[in-house]
């Protein structure tokens, strides 16, 4: 698959890879990697089913870590320093495992290798099962203004910076001029388990500890996604693996703390 990505930076300088998060995109991304662009190769890339990569008919882990080596032999990368949020945080964890000679550094923002579907983490699962039903009514609607679909999704989410978010994947159609949704709003529907669930503790059980690269967790100080228990496990998986905490953000804590958020970046790196 090839995938769809913005580049900032100069070709001689280091490289460094942008995932983002479910629902989201390199757009989301755009203010970090012009920043990084000063001093660094900046690849951010449409993961599939999201932005304007590809859509595909499976959402796997397996997938987008395959997609991505793909991306690295495309663009002629031997190393770059990997930065993942969320689902892309995910992606980045097993495509380091997958590839450790392709990752000079593993930046991962807020999420952690473990199955969110454990019993204490279902509400994550529903909340995302209830948005991925909104954005579908969206689809199936063909609503007409932007301003209609940011009425119905803040009925249905109560939520105005996560709906001012989804609104992100809104576009208009050429042919029909209604709106539609830019990712694949049933794939990942039927996805959503493995999303929730996917490369956890026992993924990585055969590899560790992995001293192959240097590793930063950044977690948001309001996000519930790293725990503490979460960052003793991720202690068994990368031994001398790094934290920061962005004081006054949530998960979304590159958009919420920007400053902050590169400060850690720019530390790391």
């Amino acid at each position: 698959m090839k995938l769809f990505y913005r580049e900032e930076g100069k070709e001689n300088q280091q490289v460094i890879v942008i995932l983002h998060g479910l629902y989201g995109s390199s757009d989301n991304w755009l203010t970090v990697g012009k920043k990084l662009g000063k001093s660094y190769h900046v690849y951010m890339v449409d993961q599939r089913n999201h932005g304007r990569s590809p859509n595909a008919e499976t959402h796997t882990y397996e997938d987008m870590t395959e997609d991505l080596a793909v991306f690295f032999e495309q663009r002629r990368i031997d190393k770059a320093v990997v930065i993942g949020h969320s689902m892309g945080g995910k992606t980045a964890i097993f495509f380091a495992a997958e590839y450790p000679e392709k990752v000079d550094k593993l930046i991962i923002a807020d999420i952690a290798p473990k199955n969110y579907f454990e019993l204490q983490e279902k509400g994550q699962y529903y909340q995302h099962q209830h948005i991925l039903e909104s954005l579908k009514e969206v689809r199936l609607h063909q609503y007409d203004s932007r301003e209609d679909i940011a009425d119905f999704l803040t009925l249905k989410l109560d939520n105005e910076s996560l709906v001012m978010f989804l609104l992100k994947n809104v576009y208009r159609k050429k042919d029909t001029k209604k709106f539609d949704c830019r990712i694949n709003v049933d794939v990942l529907y039927d996805h959503l388990d493995e999303i929730i669930s996917g490369v956890n503790y026992r993924w990585l059980e055969d590899r560790m500890p992995i001293l192959n690269y240097p590793v930063l967790f950044i977690k948001g100080e309001k996000s519930p996604y790293i725990s503490v228990e979460d960052e003793k496990k991720i202690k068994e998986i990368y031994p001398e693996v790094k934290f920061e905490r962005i004081s006054n953000a949530g998960h979304w804590l590159h958009a919420e703390q920007p400053k902050l958020f590169m400060e850690a970046l720019e530390r790391f790196i």
